[in-house]
């Protein structure tokens, strides 16, 4: 018996555990790094899945089916590269967007931009109100009970929450989302195609199909997004040093978010498309149309994600138009203060689910009128943020060695010029009035 061969063996051994085991809490650190600053970019790129973009990713798998599955890989690309900017700010800078823009652009400017994202923000908050009228009206619930029900709950929601409490409650949330695939599951899609069209794209030059693919994008990056996802970052006190999972958090939030809008789309192009039903008014009209398609459970399941989906924007939207307009003001903002340490904030949150919870119980409440105006109204002012963010971004003497590299600077200009160019048809088209092709009629005479 080999004696020393049985010895260097036993050691090897010894050696590979050890390595083994520092690789493991290696990775384990990692993870709890990790696990310590993921929130904000998960919650932030999946909480604009709501009300106005679901209506609007079924409105495209309903009118051109798979064809429209090609958008999803340049919206994911356009999504990170803007989101991705506002993260690395907030963790160089320790502020928010729009604090950043009083300092560097003086006061007037910044009245002007938070006035803009109030009107805006209001906008959109309708919109979730009225998804959530839409959705509680497929199962025979009036909105003068869903919607009164909905702004108390979200508003004790972030009232009664700490910081880290409301996050946890966020991040929960986000997994109602899931309910999309399985909604794709019962409808029976022809997988393969959808998976072609993922990779190569439908090229078609008609107007209603340009149209969609300008929504498509503009559904999924808007404005407030990323004020609420830099001053997130700020409130969660992430620093350079934790850059890297922040990036990964903004990464997996991209990579969900995306997901989400597959099935979706996929869900709605194997039923709608398929049985001609080409024309929704809205995201609730298409979980109706699923019942006889892909049967009660799967309509329900969709109904289920529209109201969680507007449930969730509800609350998020106006916190975002909060912190924005008291960061620029140079008000204390943010969940960890009590009431009477930041009134305004907390005022301007209630102020704002309160009219836009009453404005949608008016008896003759235009609610899609208003799902189209606020995705216009995200059109407009979405070019003038991405140009502030560009313009701080690479401003050495804010940002030091993280501004962005030659190669990233074309990236995101480039992104910033196609999503400025998408926006820019998607709003002309629609006060214009070719709205048909986005399912709705002329909005302004």
């Amino acid at each position: 018996m080999n004696w020393l061969a049985i010895a260097e063996r036993m050691e090897s051994l010894r050696t590979r555990g050890a390595s083994l085991r520092t690789r493991g809490r290696h990775l384990r650190r990692r993870l709890a790094l990790f696990l310590a600053v993921v929130g904000p970019g998960v919650i932030t790129s999946n909480v604009n899945n709501e009300a106005g973009g679901i209506y609007t990713y079924s409105l495209a798998g309903a009118q051109f089916g798979y064809q429209v599955l090609w958008a999803l890989i340049p919206m994911a690309i356009a999504l990170f590269v803007t989101e991705e900017m506002c993260s690395r700010m907030g963790t160089v800078t320790g502020k928010g967007l729009s604090d950043l823009i009083r300092e560097e652009f003086g006061f007037r400017v910044t009245f002007f931009v938070m006035l803009a994202v109030l009107v805006v923000n209001f906008g959109n908050v309708l919109a979730e109100f009225a998804g959530v009228a839409s959705a509680m009206e497929v199962f025979g619930v009036s909105k003068y009970v869903s919607v009164p029900l909905a702004a108390l709950a979200v508003w004790i929601l972030v009232i009664r929450g700490s910081a880290a409490r409301v996050e946890k409650i966020f991040l929960a949330i986000c997994f109602v989302y899931f309910g999309y695939i399985l909604a794709a599951v019962l409808a029976k899609p022809d997988w393969l195609v959808a998976a072609k069209n993922v990779v190569v794209p439908t090229v078609r030059m008609d107007t209603g199909y340009l149209l969609i693919l300008a929504a498509l994008v503009g559904a999924t990056i808007a404005p407030w997004q990323h004020f609420y996802l830099q001053a997130a970052v700020v409130q969660k006190r992430v620093g350079p040093r934790q850059y890297q999972q922040i990036r990964t958090d903004v990464l997996v939030g991209t990579i969900t978010a995306v997901t989400i809008v597959f099935f979706i789309v996929v869900c709605t192009s194997a039923t709608l498309h398929v049985a001609g039903l080409h024309r929704i008014s809205n995201a609730g009209e298409a979980a109706l149309a699923l019942r006889p398609l892909a049967g009660r459970f799967a309509g329900g399941i969709f109904a289920l994600g529209l109201l969680n989906a507007s449930l969730f924007a509800a609350s998020i939207l106006p916190l975002s138009t909060a912190f924005v307009i008291c960061e620029a003001l140079g008000f204390e903002s943010g969940l960890d203060h009590k009431f009477n340490e930041a009134p305004i904030f907390y005022w301007l949150y209630t102020a704002l689910i309160a009219l836009g919870a009453g404005l949608i119980l008016l008896p003759r409440a235009p609610l899609v009128l208003i799902a189209v105006l606020s995705q216009a109204a995200n059109g407009i002012l979405l070019p003038l943020v991405l140009i502030f963010i560009l313009l701080l971004v690479n401003r050495h003497d804010l940002m030091g060695q993280q501004t962005n590299s030659r190669t990233y600077n074309a990236v995101a200009w480039a992104t910033s010029a196609a999503m400025i160019a998408l926006t820019v048809v998607l709003v002309y088209a629609v006060l214009s009035g070719h709205g048909e092709a986005l399912g709705v009629g002329a909005v302004l005479p």
